[in-house]
């Protein structure tokens, strides 16, 4: 939508320095303390996956505090940017396998999102008009659950199987569910289970809500069900259209408010743990405006890291490399030099500045945990190719190919908004430099829309969109950076110079 002309994130400048100084290093390495790394650790680390739902999610999953406010219900909305641990903890809690807890996780991947859209509620108006249909799925899917609820009385269940045991897909079920037949269905259970007695078949499936919140609430007990909404991305695509930019950001809207509603209605009877739980992408999030967002954040888990914290996941899983049933954790010095040792990397002007291999690596990152397995797992296979441990020279190695890896991850973010990304990315790099003027950057972009391969945009737009996803930072003075992943209330300061995330300095062909 270019009459979106500025990002709605909420933003205000911080001086705050990069973790490494942005000078190209040399070539030169030295190493250190060339002492041996375990070959089953090394095998270990090769096979990390990068994806939440390919991991062993029981020996890997390092249970940060956050866990514990969503399983209390004290939380339901996670919002993180991708990568940064929102699928693994979704995972983690469809995975839960005890008496009295029962979880369904909703994958919207390859999800027909028209589906939704047909089937809004025309008795209200933008952005609300898709709650009742989240209801409606909310509420069919604890019915789905509690047929595994042995507490649940056996009459109930053996009637709720008759309507509610599928294994069909989630795209073919919400079909199903709104399907005439469905209804008559669930109109014969409704009037045997229900606190409800209608003496005539309701017009449509909007009028079956209240049925099923009856069922509910009267036959569900005080077990736990975990309705994990995720993936929601998948229709994320070409909102700078203002049509489909209303209709998607209404349908999120609609979801956040019905899980509200669903929480407050569930609560009143006698603290019932219905918990629909939502796992969002960052900027999705900072795109939907609703009049009751700010009271949102009561309920908000935001996925932020920093280097502290990325050290304690990498201590656990490397901890769990070495023994999948270990019950501490090594420190973070102890269990990243037995994988790396206590080399340094010489980098800098001059060969004089001496990094520790996980600043050196970390420099790359935007400080996620996908990033620094995806590292560590590639470390981990070179060595294993060229026979040796990890070495600085693999380190380096990596780091060429990492960059391509940061690259593609940015693209696949950045192309639902901006669908000709590569040619952006392709426009900075004939920059040749990692610092430049805005000048020098609209010279290059402008030529690019002259030739054809760039569509023509609002620069501002452009630039913020950008910075939003910390492909570039500012930097106010020599030495010092901003970038948005280290700092998420930076704003882009047009009155400063430019600089290129480090991690995509080869993939960009900037020497």
């Amino acid at each position: 939508m270019d009459s979106i002309s500025e990002l709605p994130v909420s933003i205000k400048i911080a001086d705050k320095p990069l973790l490494e100084d942005l000078e190209m290093e040399s070539e030169e390495i030295e190493e250190l303390d060339t002492g041996n790394v375990d070959e089953k650790l090394l095998l270990e680390v090769s096979r990390w996956k990068r994806e939440a739902k390919a991991e062993d999610n029981d020996r890997y999953f390092w249970h940060v505090h956050e866990v514990d406010k969503i399983a209390r219900g004290e939380k339901y909305f996670v919002i993180g940017r991708k990568g940064s641990g929102k699928t693994a903890i979704s995972e983690y809690f469809n995975k839960q396998k005890r008496h009295d807890v029962f979880a369904e996780k909703l994958s919207f991947k390859n999800f027909p999102f028209n589906e939704l859209y047909s089937h809004n509620n025309q008795k209200y108006t933008a952005p609300n008009q898709f709650i009742t249909i989240w209801k409606y799925l909310i509420y069919s899917t604890i019915c789905r659950l509690m047929l595994n609820n042995e507490a649940v009385d056996l009459d109930v269940r053996n009637k709720l199987s008759k309507i509610y045991d599928s294994n069909s897909p989630l795209s073919r079920r919400v079909g199903e569910w709104v399907g005439k037949d469905f209804g008559i269905s669930l109109f014969g259970l409704s009037i045997k289970v229900s606190n409800h007695t209608p003496t005539t078949i309701p017009v449509n499936w909007v009028e079956y809500v209240d049925y099923l919140e009856d069922i509910i609430v009267k036959h569900a007990g005080d077990a736990t069900y975990f309705i994990l909404f995720d993936e929601l991305d998948e229709d994320y695509r070409d909102i700078v259209k203002a049509e489909q930019y209303e209709q998607y950001t209404s349908l999120i809207t609609s979801l956040f408010k019905a899980v509200q509603d669903v929480r407050t209605t569930f609560s009143q009877y006698g603290g019932m743990k219905i918990y629909p739980v939502i796992f969002l992408r960052d900027d999705i999030y900072e795109v939907v405006q609703d009049s009751d967002k700010n009271k949102w954040g009561d309920f908000r888990v935001d996925l932020n890291w920093e280097s502290e914290k990325i050290k304690k996941v990498i201590a656990f899983r490397i901890s769990r490399a070495l023994n999948p049933f270990c019950s501490s954790t090594l420190s973070f010095e102890e269990s990243w030099n037995k994988l790396f040792g206590s080399r340094l990397i010489g980098a800098g002007t001059g060969k004089k500045k001496k990094l520790n291999t996980f600043d050196y690596i970390a420099r790359s990152t935007l400080l996620r945990p996908r990033d620094f397995v995806t590292y560590l797992q590639n470390c981990a296979q070179q060595a294993i190719d060229d026979g040796t441990m990890i070495t600085p020279g693999v380190v380096r190695k990596v780091d060429k190919a990492f960059s391509n890896y940061l690259r593609e991850e940015l693209s696949d973010e950045l192309f639902a908004v901006v669908p000709e990304i590569s040619n952006i990315f392709d426009a900075i790099s004939q920059v040749r430099k990692w610092n430049f003027s805005i000048k020098e950057f609209e010279n290059i972009y402008n030529d690019q829309i002259s030739r054809g391969s760039i569509k023509k945009r609002n620069i501002s737009f452009v630039l913020q969109l950008l910075y939003l996803f910390s492909v570039i930072g500012n930097t106010p003075r020599s030495g010092r950076y901003i970038f948005r992943y280290q700092n998420r209330e930076a704003r882009f300061n047009f009155n400063e110079r430019i600089v290129v995330h480090r991690g995509l300095f080869k993939a960009l062909q900037i020497l």
